[in-house]
């Protein structure tokens, strides 16, 4: 590995083979070194989950002599950090990136992203790391609209770090370049699925569900993902790994637990 380029392991939650990867590993080799180590399926809304009661297997898929290292892992997205920095890479990595996602990871679809769980999974380890996520869902989603603004966000974290326990969840609207006004950071917006299931039966008479739902923003701010997302604008959120509610901590202090 070349020690004077950055390091940079690029992974996903939509398979090694999805085109959103393909554009994000684009843009990182004009940066530097990479390393990918990406589901070898798709493990979409997998969040934080491991590999614990069955064998990981991974599968080196660049050949000899290639600029890029590549490997398929059989695992989740955070699967494959975990064995990146601790089986592949013989150093630990300057940055990991995750995605491009094939549709949104604003607001509470952050807790379910496997792409953002990786970029968190990163943070854990003490590596800046951001998820990038690109609002469509099509297989074919045009993702050159966006490589500009991926670019700039990945060299700006690379050249000043980020906050101690931070990472980068950053939303791209669909739309050409030419109609993004800019980046915005934001916080995340309240808001929730409103969840319900398809209920089905096989020819055998055994009840099944499809899970459905509708998205429900409740959050008129104009500080949060959401808003800047619907007005046209790149969407960067700060998010944490450390859970605790800060703000409840003295209010709770307050109470007669030890009575």
């Amino acid at each position: 590995m070349d020690n004077n380029k950055p390091l940079i392991l690029v992974t996903n939650d939509d398979g090694i083979s999805a085109p959103g990867i393909r554009a994000l590993i684009a843009v990182m080799a004009e940066i530097g070194e990479i390393v990918v180590v990406a589901p070898d399926s798709p493990q979409s809304a997998m969040g934080h989950a491991i590999t614990t009661n069955s064998t990981l297997y991974i599968n080196k898929i660049s050949k000899e002599g290639d600029a890029i290292l590549e490997y398929s892992c059989s695992g989740t997205p955070v699967d494959c950090v975990k064995i990146a920095v601790n089986e592949i890479l013989q150093r630990k990595p300057d940055l990991c990136v995750s995605g491009v996602n094939h549709g949104s990871n604003s607001s509470i679809n952050v807790i379910y992203s496997g792409t953002m769980s990786a970029a968190v999974e990163a943070g854990i380890e003490g590596i800046p790391a951001i998820g990038f996520s690109l609002l469509d869902y099509d297989w074919n989603a045009d993702f050159e609209p966006i490589k500009s603004f991926i670019k700039k966000i990945a060299l700006e974290v690379l050249k000043n770090g980020l906050p101690e326990g931070v990472i980068l969840n950053v939303n791209f609207p669909k739309i050409e370049k030419k109609d993004i006004k800019g980046i915005r950071v934001c916080r995340q917006a309240k808001a929730f699925w409103a969840e319900k299931f398809d209920k089905r039966q096989t020819p055998q008479g055994r009840d099944y569900y499809w899970l459905a739902g509708e998205f429900i923003n409740q959050d008129k701010g104009e500080d949060t993902d959401e808003w800047a997302l619907q007005h046209n604008y790149v969407s960067v959120v700060p998010v944490q790994f450390d859970l605790t509610a800060h703000h409840a901590i003295q209010n709770l202090n307050t109470r007669k637990w030890n009575e």
